[in-house]
Parts: structure tokens; sequence; C-alpha cells
């Protein structure tokens, strides 16, 4: 168990490190892009994703995190299940090639037909790799799997901004989403070494098959949930609408991207392990929980309170549209930073089901707050999901971890020291923006206050709420010496 704890710690802050870059480098994207090309071009290509984002949902069937989630799992059921995930994603690949001309007539624009070929390979690519990219998480060898994420994202940026910069505009887009994956997928075959090896039919794979399939319908509903929005803006706003929107969504996803996922993959891995452990399972969980909060707060704020510099930083003048829509959106960096790590817990539990019922009822809640504020446009709809999302947020957690180790108020109780240091440290920042803010222009004013919120949280969280021990431990598992090599968790 210690050796456990090493590599989730250790493996944690190459994920957040990792992730820390991939923002960085992300938000670098964003501002070069953003200038270089206009909201009509992300939305030409927005538009396609947000319909084909449901195929890509199927691409690996749910398959890795059964991979992941096994206690054992043989050579032999991992390649059958490679060559599931490739047949899978042939079959998406095929289907998008079809469904092109519809997708082009539905938005009564015809280049959505060679946009939506395109990018129908990257469905391939993903599949090639998902087996490989579970076996280095199953591994817990995460500072490997960092190092081939940063390295795909690099490669893409930079094959974008290239395209962008030579007058491609929105196939500079489509080659930054079909690049990524392409990358990834080299990366993990060269870390892991294995070589799929040919189907059998004998593998025992029906509950891992029923596991995933119960996951993938999960992610199905939750992404139409949260995706709809984009199929009916393009479709009755058109794609500046859309594209002003997708950036200030992007914009505000990143972090909970960023975060969620640096912790994601380490926690999920070991909460796996400790299945039948529960005291040790719902330390681990809590743990993970505190800091994911405790990141995600202070971000959610400075969007709240410097949503109008942030854009203009970022993405220049010419997205001031996006402000309010970011701004509205901001309150779900922190609703998404509380539920979302649930899924940790009940994917290590084997309680697929129940996330599935919380997607079912969660679903038609953001479906008809989209409903309701359309004809507001883009604004509106930021809103109505905003509200839908704030006032699910306790419910979900409710549900989520009833029956479980973890209890309500142990959520509350550990949302509360970080919350209440963020609102102190916001009221602050608000204070001091109110009296100098005309006297400075965006980045300044930006630096400025975001380093006066984040100071003043620091101080309020790390000593008023007396939460100074428990990072200072942390950072001394850091520095220890790391583990011995991992070995491949594969039994035959």
């Amino acid at each position: 168990m210690k050796d456990l704890t090493e590599k989730t710690i250790r493996g944690g802050f190459a994920k957040v490190c990792a992730q820390a870059a991939n923002f960085g480098l992300r938000i670098g994207a964003l501002m070069v892009l953003g200038r270089l090309l206009d909201p009509k071009d992300f939305g030409l290509v927005g538009m396609v994703t947000a319909v084909i984002g449901v195929l890509h949902l199927f691409k690996d069937f749910g398959l890795s995190t059964a991979t992941i989630q096994r206690k054992t799992i043989s050579t032999e059921q991992l390649s059958t299940l490679f060559w599931i995930n490739m047949l899978v994603g042939g079959v998406l690949g095929l289907l998008s090639l079809i469904l092109a001309p519809a997708i082009a007539a539905f938005y009564h624009e015809p280049r959505l037909v060679l946009v939506t070929s395109v990018l129908a390979a990257g469905f391939l690519f993903n599949a090639a790799g998902v087996q490989h990219s579970a076996l280095l998480q199953r591994q817990m060898r995460f500072t490997t799997a960092a190092v081939i994420d940063t390295i795909a994202l690099v490669i893409s940026i930079a094959i974008a901004i290239g395209m962008a910069f030579a007058g491609y505009r929105y196939w500079a887009i489509v080659a930054m989403t079909i690049t990524q994956p392409f990358v990834s997928t080299i990366g993990c075959w060269i870390a892991t070494a294995w070589i799929p090896g040919p189907p059998a039919r004998r593998s025992e794979l029906r509950s891992m098959m029923r596991f995933g399939g119960t996951i993938t319908v999960n992610g199905l509903i939750v992404y139409i949930a949260y995706n709809l929005e984009k199929v009916l803006l393009g479709r009755y706003w058109g794609a500046t609408a859309i594209g002003i929107y997708g950036r200030a969504y992007q914009l505000i996803n990143i972090p909970t991207e960023n975060l969620v996922g640096a912790t994601g993959g380490v926690a999920f891995s070991a909460l796996s392990r400790l299945q039948d452990d529960p005291v040790r399972l719902k330390s681990y969980f809590l743990k993970g929980y505190s800091l994911v909060l405790a990141l995600t707060i202070p971000i959610t704020l400075a969007c709240a309170l410097f949503a109008g510099d942030l854009i203009r930083v970022v993405l220049g003048p010419k997205w001031h549209d996006a402000v309010p829509i970011f701004q509205l959106l901001a309150p779900t960096i922190l609703i998404f930073a509380m539920i979302n790590p649930l899924a940790w817990l009940l994917f290590a539990l084997g309680m697929v089901a129940r996330s599935l019922k919380v997607a079912l009822v969660l679903a038609p809640l953001v479906i008809v707050g989209y409903i309701i504020g359309l004809p507001h446009g883009p604004t509106g709809v930021a809103l109505a999901y905003s509200a839908v999302m704030t006032v699910w947020a306790i419910p979900h957690i409710a549900w989520c971890v009833h029956g479980t180790v973890i209890s309500l108020r142990d959520i509350l109780t550990t949302v509360s020291r970080p919350l209440v240091s963020g609102l102190v440290s916001a009221g602050l920042a608000f204070a001091a923006q109110l009296s100098y803010g005309d006297l400075l222009s965006p980045l300044p004013r930006l630096l400025l206050g975001g380093s006066l919120l984040l100071a003043v949280y620091l101080g309020m969280l790390l000593y008023v709420m007396k939460q100074k021990s428990f990072y200072l431990d942390l950072f001394a598992r850091l520095l220890k010496r790391p583990p011995a090599e991992e070995q491949v968790l594969i039994s035959a």
C-alpha cells in the first residue's frame, strides 16, 4: 500500500505539471489562433464537432475504463479489446463519411461535407491508441502518459498555427483536431512496446463489455446534455454565434479539463485498487477531491471577476461579444470540479448503473434550460445552462455518494474551507478593482487583480483554515525518491 501511495502522489504530481504545461499551451494557442482566425472559422468546425462528437463517445466503447478498473487482465483479453476498438473506430469513421452531406444540409453550409470527411479519420487514430493508453494508466506510468500528451499537443498546435499563418483558415483547426490523437497514439505504442495479437473468442470479455457499454451510454447522455446547445446555436443563430459561444465555452472548460484530467486518471487507477479497502479508499478520494477544489475555486472566481480582461488578453478585442457568455459560464468551472470527481468513485466501485441513472435525470433538465434560453441567443443559453447546473449540484452529489463510504457531510466539509477562502479573497480583489480599475490597461489590471486574489486566497486557506500541514506533507512526499520502475499489471 505504501508503494501505491507513492505512485499515486508522484503520478498525480506528474499529471498536474503536465496539465499545467498543457493549460499554458492551450491558452497560448487560443491567443494566437484567436487573432489569426475569425469567429466564423471556429464556428464552421464547431458545427461538425458538435454532431460527430456524439460518435466519438463510442470510439473506445468504455473499454479503456474497463481495462483500468479490472483487478487482473490477460494479454489475450487486451488484444481482443484492441481489435474491438479498431472495428468500432472504422465503423464510426465510415458513418461520419455517410453523414457528411446530411450535416452540411442541416446547417445550410456545403463546406462542411469535406470538413466532416477529413475529421472522420480521427476515429481510427483514436481507436488505435485506446488500449495502449489504458495500459499506461493501468501500469500507473503517469509521467510517461503525461509526456506523450504534451508532445502531441505541442505538435498539433504548431501545425495549426503554421497553417493559420499560411491562410488556411478553418483547415488549421481541422488539422489540429486530427493531428493530436495521431501523435498520441504513436507515442503510446512506442512507450508500451506492446503489439496486439490476434483476437480470441474465448477471452471472457462479457463483463468488461457490459461495464464498458454502460459507461458509453452514460457518456452519450452526458454529451448530448452538454453539447446540444452548440448544435441548436449553429442551426438557428449561425456560424459566428457558435464560434463566439464555443470559444468562451472552450476557455471556461480548459481549467476543468486540465485540473480534473490531471488527477482523474491517477485517482481512478488508485481507487480501483482500493475498492476492497473502504477506509483507505475514502482517505484517497477526499484528499484528491480537496486538491481539485483548492485549485479550481480561485480560477473560478478569477474568471468571474476578470472576464473582460481575460477575453481581451487571450482572444483579442474582436471577441468582445464573448465576455458576457464567459462570465455567465464561469460558475460551471466550480460545479464540474465538484461533480466530475464523483465519477472516479462510482466507476472504481463498479457502480456505473448509478452514474447512468444520474445522467438520465440531468440531461432533460439541461436540455429544457437550453430551449428556454435559445430565443435569447448565446447569452440566454449560457445563463440557462449555468443556472441549471448550479441548482443541480447538491442533489447530484447527494445521489452519487448515497450508500458509499463518502457522505454528503464529507463533501460539504471538504468544499467549505477553500470556498470560504475564495469568497473572502474575491471580495477584496473586487474592492481593489473598483479603486484602480480605470487607471490600468487590461494586462496589468489582470495581473494585479489575479495576484491579489491568489495571495489572499493562499493566506486564508493555508493559515486561517489551517491547511498548511496538509500541503506541506504532500510536498514532502513529492520530494521523496521515486519508487522503482513500475511492473506491468497484467496477469497471464
